[in-house]
């Protein structure tokens, strides 16, 4: 099929993300669950991703890769679901979605591996630190509902995961902006029929003994 579009992931990566992009934009995509450390090394899979991680899309034979470029590029080329703002409208869109997935990655990140910048390196990392990566973030969400604009767009999804994988599992701290911020977006039924997907394959993973320890 001419726009045939497949995404590749494993339940327990960053494929969630996208998984949740796709469910908001409502095109049909054909799963393919790759395995850590067989189908995601095979050649098979190199062809697609060199980097050997997921998730990637293929949609229209064009491969796109990285999170935040498939959910920019899921709005765009899906504009019946209205998850872009106006092209003279994307200021905030673009910057917001590009620093989550750089300077707040990268600070969460590094802070996990159990290095601190300190001084030069503090000028040299693009973040800075973790606590002024937070600060940014806390400014782009604090007493609004959505990161880009008046609607729901792509932003929200790649912000809005990122805070609340972060929420979940301690790698951002528990503040009354955030966790207002990221509420009513677990509350979207977009959100819901990706983590039910997502949490399913991870329930039958887990009883196969397939998940990755």
């Amino acid at each position: 099929m001419a726009d045939e579009l497949i995404f590749y992931t494993n339940p327990m990566s960053r494929g969630q993300i996208v998984r949740w992009m796709l469910e908001e934009v409502g095109a049909p995509y054909e799963p393919r669950i790759l395995d850590y450390g067989t189908t995601m090394k095979d050649d098979a899979y190199l062809a697609v991703n060199p980097m050997g991680k997921v998730p990637a899309i293929v949609h229209d034979g064009k491969v796109v890769t990285e999170c935040a470029a498939i959910c920019a590029y899921l709005a765009d080329a899906f504009p019946q679901a209205n998850l872009a703002p106006e092209p003279a409208d994307r200021a905030d869109y673009y910057r917001w979605l590009f620093f989550t997935a750089g300077p707040v990655e990268q600070a969460i990140t590094t802070k996990h591996f159990g290095i601190e910048p300190e001084g030069d390196q503090q000028r040299m990392a693009g973040f800075g630190t973790l606590a002024a990566s937070l600060d940014a973030l806390e400014s782009a969400v604090a007493g609004k509902a959505f990161v880009a604009g008046d609607r729901f767009t792509a932003a929200d999804v790649y912000v809005g995961s990122q805070i609340d994988w972060g929420l979940q599992f301690g790698t951002i701290p528990s503040r009354p902006a955030f966790e207002a911020y990221v509420a009513p977006l677990r509350e979207r039924a977009g959100y819901k029929r990706a983590k039910e997907i997502d949490n399913g394959l991870i329930a039958e993973m887990q009883a196969a003994g397939t998940a990755p320890a």
